[in-house]
């Protein structure tokens, strides 16, 4: 009994573990993937730039939740050393949401006169962190302008992000003498494809000017991985579920042929076949439950235990798995003892009893 009581308690571990993963894996692989960067781009639907009040709104439709970050960008063309090169004003708390992959030599600004630069841009001027450099450009009114920043750090993406200039985007509309407009934004956004597309459709109907565009290979690339592990997850647990009967049934048979002659004794004295099942039936049930609520107990430990190792952050609690793990280990358990309490309500007293 107590190796079907472990079985049991194994099985509902297993279960219990898995399916509290299954739940909190979309949440945790979310996270995981907002690393890799954006997975929506706001674009202008039209020739000119994107109005700031316009990318308000539209960040007003995404569920806040589900927000993780929204860096607008703003696109011109200076000189430095005489060379030319593309500058973008951004929100630097934003790029560190949306673009966590940089890797920056140095650090993020801290202040309007300090800049980033592409470590290409680097490379090409002979500059590094801490140089102070002159920037010159040609502002909207078509009046030249020269400014000095400080270098607080280089970037590395091995993308295209190393061939700009980085500064905040409100020095960039005081040297341009022209503010709010933006030429696209980068949004991370923590959902499945389904839910990013309802978003998209939301914001192109609901707000002028903007384009809503998926980053299709990153957000299919989450959707496959999901459904890879979730299929993995339901594979596991049905095997686990089956080794569990078949453990469960072993251990009852054996429990019946010990206790042949009880049995017989029983019959004798005139015991009912409904007495004989409803006693190892009900002995087989109490070991489910009881196992059930090992298996509860446990099965958050082992869950906990794989997020931490395989994402580095702790999993939430689902209660709606309690009675579910309990019903379901009781019901495994009534489903093994069928056969072992069929055996059982066999047994013939005259011939087990024979010589006593």
């Amino acid at each position: 009994m107590l190796v079907a009581l472990l079985a049991v308690a194994i099985g509902s571990t297993i279960l219990s573990g898995l399916v509290t993963i299954y739940y909190d894996v979309p949440r945790q692989m979310g996270q995981e993937f907002r690393s890799y960067g954006a997975n929506l781009l706001l674009t202008s639907s039209s020739t000119e730039t994107i109005k700031a009040e316009n990318l308000n709104h539209a960040k007003a439709l995404i569920p806040s939740a589900k927000l993780v970050g929204i860096t607008p960008f703003r696109y011109e063309t200076i000189k430095i050393h005489n060379q030319p090169f593309l500058v973008a004003g951004t929100d630097f708390s934003e790029v560190q949401k949306t673009s966590p992959y940089w890797y920056i030599t140095g650090d993020y600004p801290q202040s309007d006169n300090d800049i980033l630069v592409g470590l290409t841009v680097a490379n090409a001027t002979a500059l590094s962190t801490g140089s102070t450099v002159t920037i010159n450009g040609v502002d909207s009114n078509g009046k030249p302008f020269s400014s000095q920043f400080t270098i607080s750090g280089i970037v590395q993406t091995g993308g295209r992000e190393e061939e700009c200039v980085y500064i905040t985007l409100p020095k960039l509309e005081q040297v341009m003498k022209s503010s709010g407009t933006l030429d696209v934004a980068e949004c991370s956004v923590s959902a499945n494809g389904a839910e990013l597309e309802g978003i998209a459709n939301t914001i192109s109907l609901n707000t002028e000017g903007i384009n809503p565009k998926l980053v299709k290979k990153l957000a299919k690339s989450e959707g496959t991985v999901l459904k890879k592990l979730q299929s993995l997850v339901y594979i596991v647990t049905l095997v686990v579920l089956i080794l569990t009967m078949v453990c469960v049934a072993t251990t009852m048979m054996a429990v019946v042929a010990e206790r042949r002659q009880e049995i017989g004794l029983k019959k004798s004295l005139g015991a009912s076949n409904q007495s004989i099942v409803m006693e190892f039936l009900g002995e087989g049930l109490f070991l489910g439950a009881l196992g059930g609520i090992l298996g509860v107990l446990l099965g958050f430990g082992f869950a906990q235990a794989v997020s931490i190792n395989v994402f580095m952050r702790s999993i939430s609690f689902q209660p709606l798995l309690v009675p579910i793990t309990i019903l379901t280990s009781v019901f495994v358990t009534g489903i093994a003892c069928l056969l072992p309490v069929r055996s059982a309500t066999e047994v013939d007293p005259a011939l087990v009893l024979k010589g006593e």
